[in-house]
């Protein structure tokens, strides 16, 4: 057992040796999932901070007036044009000037001094549902707010019910707070499964894997020492997004550091796991990084990532079951933002467990059979 331990050891080291002595590889291993999570936490977001819109304001009232000033001072809508006629809103949306038209009618003030609903229309581009959605709802927002002064300042009975709303985990809605975390698995997930993959096919492919067959390693053990290097340059890599989740986007974390890397244990074990699976089937490093980027796509498309999983058909909801990086995003953004324990990620425990069982057995088969 001692000697298999040395020998599994050794070929580790070999591993590291091979990926690491380049110093292109080395920044190739270490500097894109950092880079990766900083574009990710500015670019990828549904937050707003910047919204263009036009104003027909046929009313040209104080309380128009005071409505449109709630929109200017937001800090959020910047107002691009004071349209004149109906026919102009056309020509603003169609030109992606304007996300937003804020059209009064011309009896808005009257309407509300007697007491009755004035009617103001929202005409939004809705090319990007994301981002029409996301708008209309600060307008909402800030339509509430002055509906609650215009009440206040006039003597009008306020409304039967106030709603307080708070959100729980992630106050100020803020989206790099639900992405940053979940990027941690993703990003571990392309770099450790194309590493794995292209391992063995690297043996292959430079003449070097018959050498392999003739030393005294056993199967298993070659598959333990391409798999662990593997998983430590995972580690590193998921550690580095920690840092810029903590250290740049001040996220705060919630949870166990220990909880957060079992689990990362268990999702790495199955990356690798899929790798190997990869490898033993690529004879070169071409297929490879091929076979590895047809997986890597449904992977993340299907793993909850933007999207919530309950949004998708039923029949896909139960494919994502055999997606490791479902589990792990569930994990990490639980563990971050909640601080739940590791009884209440069991759900999610198992079958990561299982899925590396299954895919581990199944690559050490398949490469013990082409090795006969």
């Amino acid at each position: 057992m001692f000697d298999a331990i040395l020998r599994i050891l050794a070929l580790t080291r070999k591993e590291l040796l091979a990926v690491l002595k380049d110093r292109r590889s080395r920044m190739s291993l270490l500097v894109p999932p950092i880079v990766q999570a900083l574009v990710f936490g500015y670019a990828a977001s549904y937050d707003l901070n910047r919204v263009p819109y036009a104003a027909l304001d046929q009313d040209r009232s104080a309380a128009s007036q005071e409505l449109l000033a709630g929109l200017d001072g937001s800090g959020i809508f910047e107002r691009v044009a004071d349209l004149h006629r109906v026919s102009d809103l056309a020509a603003y949306i169609d030109d992606r000037r304007a996300l937003l038209v804020v059209q009064i009618e011309p009896d808005f003030e009257r309407r509300l001094l007697s007491g009755a609903g004035a009617d103001v229309q929202l005409i939004a581009d809705g090319r990007n549902s994301n981002t029409a959605g996301t708008a209309l709802g600060y307008v909402s927002s800030i339509v509430e707010q002055f509906n609650a002064g215009w009440r206040s300042a006039h003597g009008l009975a306020a409304a039967p019910i106030e709603i307080t709303s708070r959100a729980w985990y992630n106050p100020n809605l803020e989206t790099r707070w639900n992405m940053i975390p979940g990027m941690i698995g993703t990003l571990t997930l392309i770099q450790t499964m194309m590493l794995t993959a292209m391992s063995v096919a690297r043996e292959r492919e430079q003449g070097t894997f018959d050498q392999l067959l003739v030393t005294p390693f056993r199967p298993y053990e070659i598959m333990a020492g391409k798999a662990l290097p593997s998983m430590v340059v995972g580690t590193i890599q998921a550690s580095g997004v920690l840092l810029v989740a903590q250290l740049w986007f001040r996220i705060p974390f919630a949870g166990s550091y220990l909880t957060l890397y079992i689990g990362l244990l268990l999702f790495l074990l199955a990356a690798v796991g899929i790798g190997l699976l990869v490898s033993s089937v690529a004879v070169t490093m071409q297929q490879a990084l091929l076979y590895s980027l047809l997986l890597i796509m449904p992977f993340s498309l299907l793993s909850g990532l933007t999207t919530p999983l309950r949004n998708m058909p039923l029949s896909l909801q139960y494919f994502t079951a055999l997606n490791p990086l479902r589990y792990a995003i569930d994990i990490t953004r639980r563990v971050y933002l909640e601080g739940v324990g590791l009884d209440l990620l069991w759900p999610d425990l198992w079958p990561l467990a299982l899925i590396a069982a299954v895919t581990l057995a199944a690559a050490s088969w398949m490469f013990s059979h082409r090795m006969q």
